[in-house]
């Protein structure tokens, strides 16, 4: 990771660890390296989540943007998925997103899109981070009828909508769903795109007041859309993070089906209709077994990636392939968005439902999730990235993977942010893998803590 960008964009904490002097040079060094290639004024779009700090930032962002003689298109409050999508519709030069996805309010983050709403590459962001930490190129200062100006886009929404309906084949009509909002980005557009397509819709969270999107609610906090989609007699439920970036349903029963399940049916039926390239799907090492068990069941191919979605896109990219994701339920569907979209991938596995005329529960069923346990051993953060060095630590993982051999895993790696290793065991007994998880964490924090 960089020097401000992480994983995905630019976070922290508002107003004290991201803040107004950030966005502004963000702006000014984003649009400067994004837009120098454009012969006319360059024109950048920027979306944001319902955060109170959204505003705040979003202004800072802008007056960066304008003095660098770009223009600034304010999409108001809108997904993440959508401002990639609409950063190409209007033909513009970058896109910009205020969110902290599925974090607590009190977070917030920016990040960007290129002119084909892909998320930036890592020698654009160190060029960006370059200007900004190192004063490595100065940037123009326009002036007079040189400096950029802001405008709005009313229609985002309505354009958004229109390309997400013109992605499924048939109406929703008969059905009935709930929908967690998450009190966030997606709390208009989610409901409507559903009932424009003939959908019975119950709606939960979508009332955001700036400082609840996330909480107890959407993608982190499925309970109260497990409970809702019984009481309420739903046929599934689909729940979204503050950006809608992500996705996770649930069936009639009231049980989960995760990004691992969600990535399956759908690429299950992108194979039966030749759509799914080379018959791969490209998921993490995080991914459930049962996941790579279901593909080798059905004749797919499953490749696996670190943990993040650009690792996932840029595995796409390079071999290409069509469909990818992360068990949290962040899907790329390369035929539609070049980022992971919720509202889309919610649409598809809805018109595979109405398709196979059976139920999301029926079809959840291709795949047995394994039991994963996931524990962190706190070390210093100097020798978090050692802990293969350590002959005892080395001796006990492979131990434990002659252990776990074809029925199971043992997955070790470094927080990207604190000082810990995350160890992640999976097998079929819940109990035993628990158990060896606790004696690996407990070797590692006596060698490294």
């Amino acid at each position: 990771m960089g020097r401000l960008f992480g994983t995905d964009g630019v976070r922290g904490i508002a107003n004290t660890e991201l803040t107004c002097e950030i966005a502004f040079q963000l702006g000014k060094a984003g649009a400067y390296v994004l837009a120098e290639e454009s012969r006319r004024t360059p024109k950048i779009v920027i979306g944001k989540d319902t955060r109170r700090s959204g505003d705040m930032l979003e202004k800072a962002l802008i007056a960066g943007i304008c003095s660098a003689g770009a223009e600034a298109v304010c999409l108001v409050v809108i997904s993440t998925p959508a401002v990639a999508y609409l950063t190409r519709e209007y033909g513009a030069d970058a896109g910009v997103v205020i969110s902290a996805s599925h974090n607590p309010s009190e977070f917030n983050g920016i990040k960007f899109f290129n002119s084909k709403g892909y998320k930036l590459s890592d020698s654009i962001e160190e060029r960006i981070e370059s200007i900004i930490l190192d004063k490595s190129e100065t940037l123009p200062n326009p002036s007079g009828g040189m400096v950029g100006i802001v405008t709005e886009k009313a229609d985002a929404a309505d354009r958004y909508i229109s390309f997400l309906k013109k992605t499924v084949e048939s109406s929703f009509d008969g059905l009935k769903f709930a929908i967690d909002c998450a009190n966030g980005a997606a709390y208009k557009t989610a409901p409507r795109v559903f009932r424009e397509l003939g959908a019975e819709v119950l709606v939960i969270n979508d009332n955001p007041d700036g400082l609840n999107i996330n909480k107890n609610c959407g993608t982190t906090h499925m309970k109260m859309l497990k409970n809702f989609v019984t009481e309420n007699d739903c046929d599934m439920g689909f729940a979204f993070d503050g950006d809608a970036d992500r996705v996770l349903a649930v069936d009639n029963n009231g049980r989960i089906v995760d990004g691992d399940k969600i990535m399956g049916i759908i690429g299950l039926e992108l194979k039966k209709q030749n759509k799914l390239s080379k018959n791969t799907i490209v998921a993490t090492v995080m991914s459930n077994l049962g996941l790579e068990i279901m593909a080798g069941n059905y004749g797919l191919r499953l490749e696996k990636t670190k943990v993040g979605d650009r690792y996932v896109l840029e595995h796409m990219l390079n071999h290409g392939y069509v469909l990818g994701g992360e068990q949290s339920g962040h899907i790329i569907l390369l035929d539609y968005n070049t980022t992971g979209d919720g509202q889309l991938t919610a649409l598809q596995l809805v018109q595979i439902v109405k398709k196979t005329g059976g139920s999301l529960s029926d079809l959840a069923s291709i795949m047995r999730v394994y039991p994963q346990v996931l524990k962190n051993a706190k070390v210093q953060n100097g020798k978090k990235s050692s802990y293969m060095q350590e002959p005892e630590i080395a001796a006990k993982c492979r131990e434990l993977e002659e252990i776990f051999s074809g029925e199971g895993r043992v997955l070790i790696r470094p927080s990207g942010t604190e000082p810990l290793v995350r160890v992640m065991i999976e097998g079929k007994d819940l109990d035993f893998i628990t158990e060896k998880a606790t004696e690996l964490v407990t070797l590692i924090e006596k060698k490294l803590g």
